[in-house]
């Protein structure tokens, strides 16, 4: 299980993967926990299975050993940077990988072209369904052209606003009327966001986004919203939808502090109190060592305020669970993704927002609140199964496809023909 990574949602990671590994059946998996430091130096030991330990981040990674993969194919062991006298250096031999990152270099393709580069069977999405689905410029491109709504957009990159930000500006306000959205292309769990306006907040909310990105896209904003949310798993070519819910903010956008900072709870079928994600990691480190990883049971996406299931007029949720499987089939994702939806309440239009390729907790709140087609409930270990077994699945389909045509094209030149081809 990888999580953590050079991202600025390295903590929400660490919450998604004990989150994870709690559901995970023990004596099916031998799950080899690596955590990737925001220095970005790979780490296992069972210290990082405690959340109370990420209390002391100096001290929980020098009780652990520093380990790297070689990117070389076929090679699936982990090895230790600095082995011992009498010892090989491989810490295990991984059949497979379960990635719990979020954010820029762990989520958006980065880490899955290593993956596949090594050969190793691995959950979720592929290099370029993970970076068009972290790319939120060219997610809706993508989307718009397979005729899935998105909202009026605008984007522009950094050069071009600090070379001319009156044009950039002039042609914005061409296209879209105030308010907007600001946005950073490739963030996620709403860093980087702020509505604007007026042109004045407009300024402010770019510098603001792009000091996170080269890229900034600005969307309409919606004023009679309402955030819906739907889960898909499968692959590109079949794939399956979980119940819809419907996120509470506590302003005009649903902000990072309503993701994992506020306390919360689920209105409807699962009521009760629980705690946010960021909040909730200091306040069970504070707890002491004895601490498990289940104190992040509470934690996290599922601990938003919710409607779940999503009270909807008739025929609403039918259309946005098919939209959510046209996005997933037009992204070619493959796994798990959660979609995030807006519906205009003003005529009750509904948009795709944004996909999210590994979404905190793994939706594993939707997934457990969805019936199957006996009627029973999903557990959420039957779902981590099929996500497993899917990894292994698209390794074995992709082993069929050629790469190489079994000549030597280099052997039919003359001899001393030299260097110029």
């Amino acid at each position: 299980m990888l999580f953590g990574g050079r991202s600025v949602e390295n903590e929400i990671s660490v919450v998604t993967a004990l989150q994870t590994l709690e559901s995970m059946n023990k004596e099916k998996y031998d799950v080899v926990p690596i955590y990737i430091a925001k220095s970005g130096k790979w780490y296992t030991g069972e210290k990082l299975l405690t959340v109370a330990h990420y209390r002391d981040m100096k001290t929980l990674l020098g009780q652990c050993s520093e380990v790297y993969m070689r990117p070389v194919y076929g090679d699936k062991n982990l090895y230790l940077v600095k082995p011992g006298l009498f010892s090989k250096g491989v810490v295990a031999t991984l059949d497979v990988i379960l990635p719990t990152l979020h954010g820029t270099n762990c989520e958006d393709g980065t880490l899955q072209g290593v993956l596949t580069s090594i050969g190793i069977p691995f959950v979720g999405c592929n290099t370029l369904a993970s970076a068009n689905g972290m790319d939120k410029i060219t997610m809706k491109m993508i989307l718009k052209e397979c005729d899935i709504p998105v909202v009026d957009y605008f984007w522009f990159n950094d050069k071009q606003w600090y070379a001319d930000q009156d044009a950039v500006i002039a042609r914005l306000e061409a296209k879209l009327n105030y308010p907007v959205i600001v946005k950073p292309a490739n963030s996620g769990s709403s860093v980087g966001i702020k509505a604007a306006h007026n042109r004045d907040e407009l300024m402010e909310a770019v510098e603001y986004a792009a000091s996170f990105t080269t890229r900034v896209i600005v969307e309409r904003l919606v004023t009679r919203l309402k955030e819906v949310n739907c889960s898909v798993k499968g692959n590109y070519n079949d794939c399956e939808t979980s119940v819809c819910e419907v996120p509470m903010r506590s302003g005009e956008i649903l902000s990072y502090q309503d993701k994992y900072m506020r306390g919360g709870g689920t209105k409807g079928a699962k009521g009760g109190a629980k705690s946010g994600a960021a909040s909730g990691l200091a306040d069970e480190a504070a707890a002491g060592e004895g601490t498990s990883s289940n104190s992040c049971e509470n934690e996290g996406m599922r601990s938003l305020l919710r409607e779940l299931p999503a009270q909807l007029p008739e025929g609403e949720t039918e259309r946005i669970q098919a939209l959510a499987r046209a996005t997933f089939r037009a992204l070619a994702c493959d796994g798990l993704s959660r979609i995030d939806f807006i519906i205009d309440e003003a005529d009750r239009s509904i948009y795709v927002n944004e996909i999210n390729t590994i979404p905190g907790s793994l939706s594993n709140y939707l997934w457990e609140g969805t019936p199957k087609s006996d009627g029973e409930k999903y557990r959420f270990s039957e779902v981590l199964d099929g996500l497993i077994e899917g990894a292994f699945a698209r390794s074995r389909e992709e082993g069929f496809k050629v790469t190489d045509f079994g000549g030597n094209i280099f052997a039919a030149m003359p001899a001393g023909g030299g260097s110029k081809m």
